[in-house]
């Protein structure tokens, strides 16, 4: 006998990737797991009778011989399948779309990739097996996609998810309950705790970002606690915010955290804490744990893990050129031309003043100011970065603040400069080799 099952929590990815290896191995029974998200839960409701699924009560773990997992690699995530984890004669078959590193299934088979969804890799096989899908199935698919991609917003959103999603749009996906069950349920009791996580936030920098690490108390099971993070990072406004949830009938914690910044990997930091996710998002449960342990557990995590493996200092052009403040603005304008750039930092001592730009020149309306000196037209809101800085970062504050360079800032002295043209270089894969 051959199951198929995923990880507890179930959401549509996992249930689509589910629903789409009941096509590629059509002998396989689907088990799906006892906690599923309360979106998957309506939608279930509706559908159930649309596709054939059991409980793991309801099947014989000892007439198993093999195992397809999917949308997960580790044993812990899996509801009550402890028995078959000593099973030296179990086959397993595995489709993952997460991070390999802590993976614990040692599988006979896998398909592992880094990839927006799992559905997206299901999907592939599928399609190069020529197995038809119908309208049902195909909104379902796209269901999973477009959650775990955020609508192919996510930045672990590929090339492939996006045609994959036009492919299920060509099956007939419904988009109209797409946006049924894809709105998440906000109800009193999310509004309640995250009205007590606003009265005692507080933001702290951890490596140059913000972060905002809160604990609140819970009764029983609460649905969509990972709304209510997302939306509590949103109103304070930190580049990644984590929540930890005390369970304290049952001596439990639910860490959830989200980050809107490429360097702090959620689902690395969720790994370690023995759960999982995904860059952007993750979460981990643990027992007879203190909050205030959690949370100096992530501090220490959060510390370790800027991964980013490009910083400005890898893009950034230099030497740079500098001007004094008393140079007259017409060999500032020389400079520029015979230089190529389009704009210039502006040092005294060493220090930067401010910045002249092609731009600031529209300021000139009498001939009589070209001889006039920079400091007169130069802009003093100087908008820096330090070298350790991802570009993402500095692309951020380009944008924010209209500017199309920023110089860089080591010890109060310019060591480098990086303009629009270095940030883009880098977005679209044209780094020097």
């Amino acid at each position: 006998m051959q199951i198929i099952t995923t990880h507890q929590s179930m959401d549509f990815d996992a249930l689509a990737s589910v629903v789409a290896a009941t096509l590629i191995y059509p002998d396989a029974v689907a088990v799906v797991p006892k906690t599923v998200n309360p979106n998957v839960k309506a939608f279930l409701s509706i559908h159930k009778d649309m596709f054939e699924m059991y409980r793991v009560n309801d099947i014989d773990l000892s007439a198993v011989s093999g195992l397809i997992v999917v949308d997960t690699n580790k044993w812990s995530r899996l509801d009550r399948m402890e028995a078959l984890k000593n099973n030296s004669g179990l086959e397993v078959w595995m489709w993952d779309h997460h991070d390999p590193v802590d993976c614990d299934l040692e599988p006979d088979w896998k398909c592992q990739e880094s990839i927006g969804a799992n559905i997206t890799l299901m999907l592939r096989a599928i399609r190069d097996a020529g197995i038809e899908i119908s309208p049902i199935q195909a909104t379902l698919f796209l269901s999973g996609l477009y959650e775990d991609t955020g609508n192919l917003i996510f930045s672990s959103a590929t090339a492939e998810d996006a045609y994959t999603a036009g492919y299920l749009l060509e099956q007939n996906a419904d988009l109209s309950i797409l946006r049924t069950f894809l709105q998440p349920a906000y109800g009193e009791k999310q509004k309640d705790i995250l009205f007590e996580m606003l009265k005692n936030a507080s933001r702290r920098s951890i490596n140059n970002y913000s972060v905002s690490i809160n604990t609140a108390h819970i009764d029983g099971h609460i649905n969509n606690l990972s709304l209510v993070v997302h939306m509590y990072r949103e109103i304070v406004n930190v580049d990644a915010a984590f929540g930890i949830f005390v369970q304290p009938e049952n001596e439990k914690c639910i860490v959830i955290g989200r980050s809107v910044v490429e360097e702090i990997n959620i689902g690395s930091i969720m790994r370690s804490m023995g759960g999982g996710g995904h860059p952007g998002a993750g979460s981990a449960m643990l027992k007879s744990v203190s909050p205030v342990s959690l949370k100096e557990w992530i501090v220490e995590l959060l510390k370790g893990n800027q991964e980013s493996s490009i910083q400005i200092y890898d893009i950034m052009s230099y030497p740079v050129f500098q001007v004094p403040p008393d140079m007259p603005m017409k060999e500032v304008a020389e400079i520029l031309e015979e230089k190529g750039c389009t704009g210039l930092p502006v040092s005294e001592d060493g220090r930067l003043v401010g910045i002249i730009s092609k731009r600031d020149f529209k300021k000139l309306k009498k001939p009589s100011q070209f001889s006039a000196p920079v400091k007169a037209f130069m802009s003093t809101k100087n908008i820096t970065i330090t070298p350790d800085r991802s570009p993402m970062h500095a692309a951020r504050l380009m944008v924010k603040h209209d500017i199309g360079r920023l110089p860089v800032i080591l010890d109060g002295s310019i060591i480098g400069i990086v303009s629009r043209s270095d940030a883009m270089r880098y977005f679209y894969d044209a780094l020097p080799d």
